[in-house]
């Protein structure tokens, strides 16, 4: 190991920069290329079928078959022109990654001649093997059969690997008997669910709005390592994180990363995947050096959240596969490094109308501030009630090492909106109890008007809170680095849509009743801002009083993922996500399921890791070391010196054996914790058994390594070090 890790090193020190071929147009020109977009279906279907395929998707209708058809025609036309040689079914399946079985356009017809072929039903529909992909139950292994259906609101797309040309179809995956197995699908509902319910608010304000719609705008931290340097280290191999490493002398104290000079390898390999993206219509727009060493970010535009989703998967990909061209490997987990910023991925959230207006944007005047508030306190109040839903949405293994880390949100869900803000919902409540008599200026009174036009940014940002308004957006600062954002996107958009019916069924009963619509309005949203004052906090979310703080509160501080992921299947979730048609009471508890295996699953492979590393990597060195050592004190002797002399080699001797003895003793009683685990039949049962008693062994194990790694030479030690890991490009 020591021998991989300084040929590793040698091959760091002769990297170059790989040179980037760039286009000479503009970004702007280029953007889309390879994307059936609206142009390329323009240019390749004929017009009455274009109408059509627009007009199902603006009506979210089924496509017709003959749609379907010149669809399929025109999209292989456009793909074999740029030289796509297969198509596949792209779709989002239970693993946290993507799927694609990819097949040819190459066919025989009737006669045994070869042709290029690819029918609607092809494009509309296919059969990949549903039993093996996690489904919690709903299907058996032998009951393989599973469907990938088409989806046309996200549009096609062809992807180059090894000078093959793919041509990608977006599809969402369900079991033969109907349940999603996927992150798309429950996502799909629960836009329109939420499309419908901001759509029937909105008529309050303005009768012309016939759309609306949830944008997103996805920011990606990421880690970047040499890939010689990554494969000497079987941990974040397997696992994606160092489950081993001393803190380096210099680490990010000096606060010297963050916003600094991208390092030249790093840099071309940011070109190189933003032109990639931005061919592949990926809205790209910001790329700057994050505050850990060797941490970065990027981020796109705002998008309609499906395809914003649809986006971050596959610039995912394009990162990991394009890392590769530069000798390079990208890090996604929340935290592969201790001692230093993990990573996230902060959701941008808003609703926009056909007409366009920002929901989440304080208008000019004083009506608009009325539609403004009513969108932002109901957001807020959904919150509020189903905090522990979201926090669920989030959970995992890996987030759970960065949630509350002092470098990101705590596992306590809050709500940030600024001083403002603050006094304006303040003064909400306040003013609300005033008589409102005939004539009166109901905006004025209720001090409304006193939104100004210029809040936008008008307010510090609060990077503790997981849930912060930031001028005209959320933003959800919880979500994980690796996560596939649907999860917390489809749980979002759920309480929101759910809290919207709520809140227009309040106003309607109010204005029955014979009172004005504004006052209806309002005294709704003021019973809002008074029952959920209490997820609103402006203060230190890292702070141990504001733990105190939430408790008092009432609000939940749930650190690890198993107890966390009780709130999917507690009764009123189950009944919101059946009532809204996102989840089945069947599918919920699935991916209950399906998260429990894969919390289980990665701690059991991080256990089976570290138990290697430490015995049959770390112990061995420590004593081959030792035994120098030893032959040292036995040297010293035979020249005379007594042990007086050899004091500080012989504590040395001592002090390695005692982390030896740790190290086997505390390997030895994981393994035990992990036999007992696994015999635990109750998959909630054993996921916390997991975290209990298999994962408490980690630190201890990783102390005496770690202290170890001070001690034995240099020269011997097999891992490849932090100070070499996280300055090393």
């Amino acid at each position: 190991m020591a021998i991989l890790r300084f040929k590793a090193l040698e091959l760091v020190a002769q990297r170059k920069p790989v040179a980037v071929a760039t286009s000479d147009e503009r970004r702007s020109d280029s953007f889309g290329k390879n994307v059936f977009n609206l142009d390329a279906m323009r240019s390749t279907m004929p017009g009455e079928y274009f109408k059509k395929l627009q007009g199902a998707i603006k009506q979210g209708a089924p496509v017709e078959r003959s749609v379907a058809d010149a669809v399929a025609s025109a999209m292989k036309t456009w793909a074999m022109a740029k030289g796509a040689t297969h198509y596949t079914h792209w779709f989002q399946p239970l693993t946290g990654s993507t799927a694609e079985k990819h097949d040819s356009f190459f066919d025989l017809n009737s006669d045994g001649r070869p042709v290029e072929n690819f029918k609607g039903s092809a494009l509309v529909q296919q059969e990949p093997d549903a039993s093996s992909f996690p489904n919690g139950g709903i299907r058996n292994t032998f009951e393989a059969r599973g469907y990938t259906a088409w989806d046309p609101t996200s549009p096609a797309f062809i992807i180059e690997t090894a000078g093959a040309k793919t041509l990608c179809i977006p599809t969402i995956f369900v079991a033969y008997t109907g349940e999603a197995l996927d992150y798309k699908a429950p996502l799909l509902k629960s836009l329109a669910a939420l499309e419908q319910s901001a759509l029937d608010v909105c008529q309050y304000f303005d009768k012309d709005v016939n759309r609306v719609s949830t944008t997103l705008g996805i920011e990606q931290e990421y880690f970047v390592v040499d890939k010689a340097l990554f494969d000497a280290r079987p941990d974040l191999v397997m696992t994606g994180r160092t489950l081993f490493g001393h803190a380096p002398a210099k680490g990010q104290q000096l606060e010297d990363h963050y916003f600094g000079s991208i390092p030249s390898r790093v840099h071309a390999f940011m070109l190189d995947f933003e032109e990639e993206s931005n061919r592949l219509g990926i809205p790209l727009r910001t790329r700057h050096n994050e505050v850990a060493p060797n941490q970065y970010e990027c981020a796109p535009t705002f998008e309609d959240a499906n395809l914003a989703v649809d986006h971050n998967q596959l610039l995912m990909d394009i990162m990991d596969r394009v890392a590769e061209k530069h000798n390079l490997k990208v890090l996604l987990h929340e935290k592969p490094f201790a001692g230093v910023n993990g990573s996230g991925k902060h959701n941008n959230w808003a609703m926009s109308t056909d007409t366009g207006v920002n929901l989440l944007a304080p208008g000019r005047r004083p009506k608009e501030n009325l539609q403004f508030l009513a969108f932002f306190i109901t957001t807020i109040k959904a919150v509020h009630r189903y905090g522990d839903l979201l926090r669920a949405s989030i959970a995992s293994a890996s987030n759970d090492h960065r949630l509350g880390a002092n470098e990101a949100p705590p596992a306590i869900m809050s709500v940030f909106v600024g001083s403002q803000l603050n006094s304006v919902l303040d003064e909400l409540e306040r003013t609300a109890k005033l008589p409102l008599d005939k004539g009166d200026n109901i905006y004025l009174k209720l001090g409304i008007d006193k939104i100004p036009a210029i809040l936008l940014d008008n307010t510090d940002r609060n990077r503790t809170s997981p849930f912060a308004f930031t001028g005209n957006k959320f933003e959800f600062r919880a979500v994980g680095s690796s996560a596939n954002c649907s999860s917390s996107m489809t749980v979002l958009n759920t309480i929101v849509a759910n809290q919207l019916i709520e809140f227009k069924d309040s106003v309607d009963a109010l204005i029955e009743q014979g009172k004005k619509k504004e006052v209806a309005i309002v005294e709704v949203l003021r019973e809002y801002v008074i029952s959920s004052k209490d997820i609103r906090f402006e203060g230190n979310g890292y702070s141990d009083e504001w733990k105190d703080e939430a408790e008092k509160r009432g609000l939940s501080n749930i650190p690890t993922t198993p107890q966390a992921l009780d709130a999917l299947v507690r009764e009123d979730a189950a009944d919101l996500f059946a009532q809204h048609n996102i989840f089945s009471h069947v599918e919920l508890h699935a991916r209950h399921e399906i998260l429990l295996e894969d919390y289980i699953k990665k701690i059991q492979i991080e256990s089976r890791v570290m138990g290697d590393l430490a015995v049959n990597h770390i112990i061995p060195t420590a004593v081959a070391y030792q035994t120098k050592l030893i032959s040292n004190v036995r040297g010293l002797r035979e020249i005379g010196l007594d042990d007086e002399h050899a004091q500080v080699t012989i504590d040395t001797i001592k002090a390695i054996s005692r982390h030896i003895s740790t190290i086997k003793t505390q390997v030895d009683e994981m393994v035990n914790a992990r036999k007992v685990a696994n015999k635990i039949d109750d998959t909630r049962e054993r996921a916390i058994a997991y975290c209990d008693t298999v994962k408490m062994h980690f630190d201890p194990i990783r102390r005496s390594v770690d202290k170890l790694e001070l001690m034995v030479a240099d020269e011997d030690w097999p891992l490849v070090k932090y100070r070499e890991l996280l300055f090393r490009h």
